[in-house]
């Protein structure tokens, strides 16, 4: 692995970090459940604690590991309803893209948006509870997004493969 700044968000580098096969061991076990004690991950990848621990860090500094997070089930949490948006702009302007980009963070539920190639400009995955609370936030929300001239939406019926898994 190449060494970076100990900053805490590295500024993306034109080589990807080099990677051996007990990193991307540790890194694939890791994904499937972070709460592994450290003894437990270095046992799996045949590594002292120690060195099993410095590894950790160093993914980490080299933002190879970019935060942990808890994976919540939506259902238990009224959010089961998926809603995938495409959305066109009026325009194709650096002003109009950023003034989308910042409303649409703040946009209820929006749990991804992607600048997009083809017929649409952005996609926007959206968590609600049912086809009523995604018309209030349509409503109330998507509607007044700046800059948009159309929106389509598909409502996920039923999911077939979810995951945050990045292949390693």
């Amino acid at each position: 692995m190449r060494s970076k700044s100990s900053r805490s968000r590295p500024e993306p580098d034109d080589q990807a970090t080099e990677l051996d096969r007990t990193d991307r061991r540790i890194l694939k076990l890791l994904q499937e459940d972070a709460t592994l004690s450290n003894v437990a991950l270095a046992e799996q990848v045949s590594l002292s604690p120690a060195a099993c621990l410095r590894r950790v860090e160093k993914l980490k500094r080299d933002g190879v590991i970019s935060r942990v997070v808890a994976h919540l089930d939506p259902e238990q949490l009224q959010a089961g309803m998926v809603v995938l948006i495409g959305v066109v702009l009026d325009r194709s302007t650096p002003e109009s893209f950023a003034a989308f980009e910042e409303s649409a963070q703040k946009v209820s539920g929006c749990m991804e948006c992607h600048v997009v190639t083809g017929e649409f400009d952005y996609f926007m995955l959206v968590r609600t509870r049912d086809s009523q609370s995604f018309n209030r936030l349509h409503a109330e929300q998507l509607l007044y997004l700046p800059g948009v001239r159309q929106i389509r939406s598909f409502m996920g019926l039923r999911e077939v493969v979810s995951t945050h898994k990045v292949p390693i």
